[in-house]
């Protein structure tokens, strides 16, 4: 439980109060800890990975922790950019803030659903590109106001709140072609129960059960007592 890799990552969420704390500490030496702690961070989500399959460390915790460490990393980012004034130079890159935030919440629904099912969701190329995009245009914004990364770090918000769209869409596209395919899996389980069904009704009105008369039983009756 205690493994470097686990440790790694439960670093990333002891660190998001004091990012958070740049909302209401507005010096530059907070700002600029809190931007060195995120970028900090940001590194340590590579290496646990690595020293866990290097070290033959993986754990379950460490499967757990992982993906929720990184989201809630990343959305305390950019709550911290909504919510100090002049984060950004317009507002309308408050645009891909919120295509992120959605995207971090559809992906997490969509995990968790597929993952009831087992079906497992692989982590694409254009995914890691977004998480690289995304990283350094948060790090760089946190920068804002102690040096001149900030403007470079909102185009590349742009970029990643674009790849975050179109991973999310593919995401959930995979998501659709599973249930579309279950939904045809389970029509077709119906129609063939209801053509066994009919087939096993036209059975019986082919082979209905014989009548015996009263007259054909008795007459029965006598031939066995005659024999005896």
């Amino acid at each position: 439980m205690y493994s470097l890799p686990n440790l790694l990552t439960i670093s990333r969420i002891v660190v998001i109060p004091v990012i958070f704390l740049s909302v209401y500490i507005t010096s530059a030496w907070w700002a600029f800890a809190a931007a060195v702690l995120f970028i900090v961070a940001s590194i340590t989500d590579y290496f646990d990975g690595y020293l866990a399959r290097a070290r033959n460390q993986t754990s379950a915790l460490g499967r757990l922790l992982d993906p929720i460490a990184d989201k809630l990393l990343v959305t305390s980012a950019l709550v911290v950019l909504l919510a100090k004034p002049d984060m950004v130079v317009t507002k309308l890159s408050f645009i891909p803030v919120i295509v992120i935030l959605c995207r971090e919440l559809l992906v997490s629904g969509l995990r968790e659903f597929l993952m009831e099912v087992k079906i497992d969701v692989p982590v694409t190329r254009l995914a890691k590109w977004k998480t690289g995009f995304q990283m350094t245009a948060l790090s760089m914004m946190l920068l804002k106001g102690i040096w001149y990364w900030g403007g470079i770090g909102e185009i590349l918000l742009w970029i990643a709140g674009v790849l975050t769209f179109i991973t999310g869409y593919q995401y959930f596209q995979q998501g659709l072609d599973y249930i579309n395919k279950m939904d045809k899996q389970q029509k077709k389980a119906a129609r063939e129960a209801a053509a066994a069904g009919k087939e096993r009704k036209m059975t019986v009105k082919k082979s209905p059960a014989r009548k015996v008369s009263k007259k054909t039983a008795a007459k029965g009756v006598k031939k066995a007592a005659a024999k005896k």
